[in-house]
């Protein structure tokens, strides 16, 4: 069968919360989003739901074989949108197996999932300016998803319907550890499907100017080894390597923060961006000083963070990457498009799936149990 391509914390932020009975609680379908209607991906085909990169055709489903999961409850939060300035509510809520990460926007007068859906995937992204925006084919767009995505790929989160009343997320305090804390609270449940990979097979180039990057071969996960060059004595040349996991994320890149010029507040804010910037959602640079109060948390933040850029937009891949991507200078548009060759060569990887790991509990591997 032919393959076919997995086509920000503010301190006016509201505490998040569970929505509805107690953690840990049984998942039931009624509990849960289900799908039957097809997502437009602009720029792409329509693809079913059943379709999506987490699809369990081709993959034999055995009791040693890692398996999808979802979150266990659904819970909110609400903060500010670093771009618009406005006050967002977001929801996240359980989805069923081969569903994969949506975006479903509430705010639009109507309830057409052609028009209020959005799949998290690379070929639905629309604009890779400061942030990674991703739309369909009715034009609707959610802004801003990198750092969230990040969260929820670094926790092996595979379904997931994301609720958002507004045109991009909430950026927090700029870093992810505000959607860690929101998923944390509510645990997560396995799904009675295989989780799907995709193994990079060959190496895979790209060059954009000075921007470099590929895609290596890599059976252990996905590891990433980034480096960032500014005409700046603050951030200057950076270098990080780091296989993710859950534990590395949260240990090394959940808490790095966006981050920003004051020379060019004025330029973004006149093309409609970081309208809703402030100190506390973001690290501002003017010239050769840090205004922020407390500084840096770490004098690499800066590197730290551009990797926790990449995990996230790598995540739009449709399922978790076997790989190693080594990049030079690259943001948001240049890791998409280190996607799009990935997937425009069909020799160049392949779906797979791996074993359990030898010892894991029962009991973190607890099953949704359906309602019909």
């Amino acid at each position: 069968m032919m393959k076919q391509p997995p086509t920000k914390y503010g301190h006016t932020v509201g505490a998040f919360e569970r929505i509805g009975g107690l953690r840990g609680r049984t998942v039931r379908n009624t509990d849960q989003d289900t799908y039957s209607e097809p997502i437009n991906a602009r720029g792409g085909s329509t693809y079913s739901k059943l379709h999506l990169a987490h699809s369990n055709e081709d993959c034999a489903m055995g009791a040693d074989v890692l398996r999808q999961s979802t979150i266990a409850l659904p819970v909110k939060m609400n903060g500010i949108g670093l771009h618009k300035g406005t006050t967002v509510h977001l929801v996240l809520k359980p989805a069923k197996a081969n569903t994969g990460i949506v975006f479903r926007r509430t705010d639009l007068d109507t309830i057409d999932r052609a028009v209020t859906d959005i799949p998290a995937r690379y070929d639905a992204v629309t604009d890779a300016t400061m942030c990674t925006t991703i739309g369909n084919a009715a034009g609707t767009q959610v802004a801003t998803i990198e750092h969230l995505m990040a969260a929820v790929s670094a926790l092996e989160i595979d379904n997931l319907l994301i609720e958002v009343d507004a045109e991009e997320v909430p950026v927090m305090d700029g870093s992810s550890d505000a959607f860690i804390a929101l998923l944390d609270q509510v645990g997560q449940q396995t799904l009675d499907a295989p989780r799907r990979f995709i193994r990079v097979l060959e190496p895979i180039s790209v060059e954009d100017g000075l921007r470099t990057g590929t895609l290596n071969p890599c059976e252990d996960g996905l590891r990433i080894e980034l480096s960032i060059d500014f005409d700046n004595q603050v951030i200057g040349k950076q270098d990080l390597a780091l296989d993710i996991s859950a534990d590395s994320f949260r240990r090394e890149l959940s808490s790095s923060r966006t981050f920003g010029f004051l020379k060019d507040v004025e330029t973004l804010r006149a093309l409609g961006l970081a309208k809703g910037a402030t100190l506390d959602n973001a690290v501002v640079l003017d010239g050769d000083e840090v205004l922020n109060e407390d500084g840096l948390r770490s004098p690499d933040e800066f590197v730290r963070h551009k990797t926790l850029d990449a995990v996230g937009d790598l995540s739009l891949a449709g399922a978790p990457i076997l790989g190693c991507y080594q990049a030079s200078r690259a943001g948001h548009a240049f890791n998409n498009q280190v996607l799009h060759a990935l997937f425009a060569n069909p020799d160049a990887w392949e779906y797979t799936t791996r074993p359990t790991p030898a010892g894991t509990p029962v009991e973190n591997t607890r099953l949704a149990v359906s309602a019909d």
